[in-house]
């Protein structure tokens, strides 16, 4: 059964709904199936088992469905993240390893992970795909060699590490990884509203992934034409340009029951930027077609002209500061309308199952 719930994220072990037992009890009473930890050690620094027993006792007690993170997996990026070096004793892959172990005895076996991060810089650095200390391809390849050294406990404990489509990323370089490492052990959370900012056609790198999406962090995308070439905002679901009964046709196709967890967002849409013009930018994208950025113009036109039409929010509303109950509000309309569209569609045939293939999955013609 596909069940709707939310991300979360806790500051000093809370949310903007309380500890993390008060944040279950919320996200419960707000008629939500679930919850997506970010990170396992955010609700339980220690790994404390008596409190992840107590986390897990409630979560069953409400009917919650339970998702955890567990860390990066770029070994240039790992520095800004302590916290797992220390539950390793100074290893960031003991500390990882521990986290992989812990969601196993909890039955959390899938779980979320990304390749890098936002970063509050300018023009093309907002990413790590851009970050000058080393070239993006020496990422990949750090992270595909990180990866290989996570899989003997990922096989071991039947865990698999769900790599975010984040805004550092492409389809196509998830699914060279999910080649190079395993299946078994890697998948992909989707998280559709970021494929623009790679300069993908939503619907396209949903099809390209959709056969190892195992989790989810669903939001809309709002496409604008910008003086820097596009800009891409964060917009509740069916507020934006994703046509949402292609996209859950083409996840649930290949996964009836995954969850669909929302990641809410608050005081800002989340302005990223597409520097089109600029020869590195271009350059940094070597899978890149022409064709797939006249896509993306046609949709960012279409999305203007429904925000002049009153139908979609304008530029200047895009860019506004949001008060503090907007993430709230974001979140139930995202459910709103993902609990609409999953009413209102007629469930595809399942696929027969085959040998695994990298081959993307059809885009359903509307």
């Amino acid at each position: 059964m596909t069940r709707v719930g939310t991300d979360v994220k806790f500051t000093d072990g809370r949310s903007g709904w309380g500890d993390p037992l008060q944040t279950l009890r919320a996200v419960a009473a707000m008629g939500l199936e679930g919850v997506n930890v970010r990170t396992l050690d955010e609700i339980a620094p220690t790994l404390d088992p008596g409190f992840l027993r107590d986390f897990a006792q409630l979560a069953d007690e409400l009917d919650l469905y339970v998702e955890m993170g567990v860390g990066k997996v770029n070994p240039y990026m790992t520095a800004e993240l302590p916290r797992v070096r220390d539950l390793g004793d100074g290893s960031y892959l003991a500390g990882m390893e521990r986290m992989i172990r812990t969601c196993a005895e909890f039955g959390w076996t899938e779980t979320w992970t990304a390749v890098g991060g936002y970063k509050p810089y300018p023009g093309i650095f907002f990413t790590d795909r851009f970050r000058t200390d080393a070239d993006w391809a020496d990422q990949l390849a750090a992270t595909e060699g990180f990866l290989h050294r996570l899989a003997p406990v990922l096989r071991e404990t039947g865990v698999r590490l769900n790599l975010e489509t984040h805004e550092e990323i492409t389809t196509f370089e998830l699914l060279r990884l999910i080649d190079a490492v395993g299946e078994d052990v890697l998948g992909v959370c989707l998280d559709p509203a970021n494929l623009a900012v790679r300069a993908e056609v939503p619907l396209e790198g949903i099809a390209r992934i959709a056969p190892h999406v195992r989790t989810t962090q669903l939001r809309d995308a709002a496409l604008w034409r910008t003086e820097e070439g596009l800009s891409r905002f964060i917009a509740p679901c069916g507020e934006g340009v994703i046509d949402w009964d292609a996209a859950l046709d083409l996840v649930l196709a290949q996964n009836p029951s995954i969850n669909l967890t929302i990641e809410p967002i608050g005081v800002v849409r989340a302005e990223m930027k597409l520097h089109v013009a600029d020869p590195t930018w271009r350059a940094g994208h070597p899978d890149l077609t022409d064709e797939a950025l006249q896509s993306l113009d046609a949709l960012a036109v279409a999305y203007e002209a429904r925000a002049a039409a009153g139908d979609a929010e304008s530029l200047a509303q895009l860019r506004a500061l949001r008060p503090d109950s907007e993430l709230e509000q974001f979140l139930l309309r995202c459910a709103a309308h993902l609990r609409a569209t999953l009413a209102g569609r007629t469930p595809p045939a399942l696929p027969d199952a085959g040998p695994y293939t990298a081959e993307p999955a059809p885009v359903p013609t509307r």
